[in-house]
């Protein structure tokens, strides 16, 4: 069995869906929506790994974190679907 480092299953997620969902055109990469939606899937595909060593969790949680209240500060509606698209908060 091979070992796979934390920057191989970085990698392992789907980049492409939430930039179409989420972006305002195909090569979207840099609004706030689509930064939020890639990281949380590349959260959701580390989390096997995040069990395991939870310290590497911190830096992408907070990062996300920052992301979401620039979002929430600067328009409000967008925020609000974002996080009830994602799932991420009640």
């Amino acid at each position: 069995m091979q070992l796979t480092t934390i920057r191989e299953l970085a990698l392992m997620y789907d980049k492409t869906t939430p930039v179409r969902k989420y972006g305002l055109h195909d090569r979207d990469t840099g609004s706030s929506k689509v930064q939020v939606a890639l990281l949380t899937e590349r959260i959701n595909s580390l989390t096997g790994h995040f069990r395991t060593h939870a310290k590497d969790f911190h830096g992408q949680i907070n990062r996300r974190r920052r992301l979401l209240e620039y979002l929430k500060r600067s328009d409000l509606a967008k925020y609000r679907q974002l996080i009830e698209e994602l799932g991420l908060r009640h």
